[in-house]
């Protein structure tokens, strides 16, 4: 809420002191409702454009850039429309008598209804109101996405890892632990296996909002899943928040030293975003300790090598 007041203050109030500013400067201080000035300036601007749009015309034409023809057809219509200004101005009383056979007074285009204070006002509210709008969404809509830095960039290598099976560590579902007031409801095994499933799916296709969401859900109804906290573990790593994830794995290892994903995805970040290939292959080791034969175990071998070699 506070940060929609700001919002709200930072754009309303300079959208209404915009539109205000007329009523004030044009009131000179003797109030907010001043009638519009006479039309006499708006005549006057007007015949002063007309007798420079006349003298730039004979000059062109003297430089022998418009034609004899083309600079009396354009002289015509300027006189023309200076007679208009003029009589206009006369009829006002503020101008010289119009010249003799000069055509009748046309009305000057554009009574500026806008200049009117009412028509102002009712400008300020509208733009107060927009600048409310505007300030609601863009505190509704910038949060910060915490996944933002990935999403543009593209996952780093480490988030092809997440469809890695949790091979020789623990079960994916386990009963859940304690309770108490407040607590979730107990759920089985099985549906907590359907859960980890599930979110699973969703780390593999890049939806980590989904992914998240359904972590959480599942450690709070068994705060020990070493499942659960090694893949949030993973979504934190791949967000670029490496001592974060680390500090995950650590918690998953704490409860279940064998479990070969956070192993592997503790040297993965150990080796791309800390540079510390010797963590990294203490981990990868870790991992060939105790998954002994398959692919994944041939990928571990072969990130091994490479990280040796660069050393």
């Amino acid at each position: 809420m506070r940060n929609v007041v700001l919002v709200v203050l930072a754009l309303g109030l300079p959208a209404l002191a915009f539109a205000l500013w007329p009523l004030v400067r044009r009131g000179g201080g003797r109030g907010w409702l001043a009638l519009p000035p006479e039309p006499t300036r708006e005549l006057e601007e007007e015949k002063g454009r007309a007798l420079r749009a006349l003298r730039e015309l004979e000059f062109e034409h003297d430089a022998g850039h418009v034609s004899d023809e083309d600079y009396a057809t354009v002289r015509a219509r300027y006189e023309q429309e200076a007679a208009v200004v003029l009589r206009e101005l006369d009829r006002l009383g503020a101008g010289a008598p119009p010249p003799a056979g000069a055509p009748p007074a046309r009305a000057v285009p554009g009574a500026r209804a806008w200049r009117h204070p009412l028509a102002l006002g009712a400008v300020a509210v509208v733009l107060v109101a927009f600048g409310v709008t505007l300030g609601v969404g863009i505190v509704r809509y910038t949060e910060p996405d915490p996944m933002a830095g990935a999403a543009a960039s593209g996952p780093p290598p480490m988030a092809g890892m997440a469809g890695l099976p949790p091979e020789g560590g623990q079960p994916a579902g386990r009963p859940p632990t304690g309770g108490g007031a407040g607590a979730p409801r107990p759920i089985t095994p099985e549906i907590l296996q359907r859960m980890l499933q599930a979110a699973r799916v969703s780390l593999n296709e890049g939806r980590y909002g989904e992914a998240i969401s359904a972590y959480q859900a599942i450690l709070k109804r068994d705060a020990k899943n070493v499942d659960a906290m090694t893949h949030l573990g993973l979504i934190v790593a791949i967000g670029g928040h490496a001592d974060a994830a680390l500090e995950t794995f650590d918690k998953a290892l704490a409860i279940d030293p064998r479990y070969p994903p956070a192993l592997l995805y503790r040297g993965q970040v150990l080796y791309e975003a800390k540079q510390d290939a010797a963590g990294a292959i203490r981990a990868w080791e870790r991992f060939l300790a105790v998954v002994p034969d398959g692919e994944d175990r041939k990928r571990v071998e072969k990130l091994i090598a490479d990280a040796r070699a660069k050393r």
